[in-house]
């Protein structure tokens, strides 16, 4: 069961308060750079990716979110840091909503002129406590109670002054560190939780340290939106986040394939034809199981609930649907037979 949050609406993406578990991601282009920013998003959006943030550093970028807000096919979240001022010309933009800092606004007053911003255009704001930069008189204290600390001086500085359509997140590049400090935050608020655990790494390490961290909490019925940070393009973020919410049950979007990992009695080029399935379906959004399978072993039989899948043989195959056997091809056909049953289901 999900834990019971508040729910913000991003432009009318709803998070929290029992809606579906949100995927996002953010961009790696130069923000002032419209075109590319929005070729990104396109690429982002076609691979399941709900809500998007972009870095604000800077006028330069300030200056492009007017445009990039009424061009985005997502919902887009303006990253601001130390710049109050920037995070006012987010706000003012059309941007969905805002990620702060409230400790480095430079003060109080600073931190009313962007929650003003926010409450004049119904924007939610995002805070967050990061295990690099905890304040200084925590610092000394066990991680995961320190970054609970910090989150919870965050919200109450935007709380003082009437602002309540917060999201919060509570990272750290230590896996038990993070789950420690989502538990301990949400025995303490009903705020919405942005799951993550940062600077996770590259592809494969960042992917498996992600979801552990992310995985535990799902499964503990914790976390509104997700992303998994990786040292990799953007796009490969969406692609493990669609993959992980699936593998904890809740959400079913896309092609989930199922291979084996190959063994002696592999006489196909099975590697070789994962390849070529995976790039063909990767941007399908109709939910089906495929499995791709070396050996009659594990074939129509352990893979029987899969929707489709091939099979491999001694030079030869079969196709098989729901267990059963539907075509028997050469080799050399397997992946074009297999993708052209699964694209005629769809198209029907």
């Amino acid at each position: 069961m999900r834990n019971a949050t508040s729910q913000l609406d991003y432009k009318g993406l709803k998070i929290g308060g029992g809606a579906p578990v949100v995927v996002q991601s953010m961009t790696n282009t130069n923000t002032a750079d419209t075109e590319a920013t929005l070729a990104q998003l396109a690429e982002l959006q076609a691979l399941g990716c709900e809500l998007a943030r972009v870095a604000v550093p800077d006028a330069q970028a300030a200056a492009s979110l007017k445009s990039l807000a009424a061009q985005s096919p997502l919902p887009l979240v303006a990253d601001i840091h130390f710049d109050a001022n920037l995070a006012v010309t987010a706000a003012q933009a059309g941007m969905a909503g805002l990620r702060i800092n409230p400790g480095n606004l430079d003060g109080p007053q600073k931190i009313k002129l962007v929650v003003d911003a926010a409450k004049a255009n119904r924007l939610p704001i995002r805070v967050g406590a990061n295990s690099g930069s905890l304040p200084a008189d925590l610092q000394g204290k066990p991680q995961d109670l320190a970054l609970v600390e910090a989150a919870l001086r965050q919200v109450q500085a935007l709380e003082q002054l009437g602002f309540y359509d917060i999201k919060v997140s509570l990272k750290s590049s230590n896996v038990l560190t993070a789950i420690s400090a989502y538990r301990n935050f949400a025995r303490l608020s009903n705020y919405p939780l942005h799951l993550g655990i940062t600077e996770a790494g590259s592809l494969l390490p960042g992917a498996i340290k992600s979801a552990l961290g992310i995985g535990c909490l799902l499964l503990d019925g914790l976390g509104d939106t997700v992303r998994i940070s990786l040292s990799a393009p953007p796009q490969e973020e969406v692609k493990a986040a669609w993959h992980l919410l699936r593998a904890c049950g809740l959400r079913n979007y896309g092609i989930e394939i199922i291979s084996c990992p190959t063994c002696g009695r592999t006489k196909i080029d099975l590697l070789g034809m994962l390849s070529t399935i995976e790039a063909e379906l990767a941007n399908i959004t109709t939910p089906l199981t495929i499995a791709v399978m070396g050996c009659v072993v594990n074939g129509p039989g352990e893979a029987a609930h899969a929707d489709y899948g091939i099979a491999g043989g001694d030079g030869k195959g079969v196709v098989f649907a729901r267990g059963k056997i539907i075509e028997t091809v050469e080799e050399k056909d397997l992946p074009a037979a297999l993708l052209a049953h699964i694209k005629s289901a769809i198209a029907n």
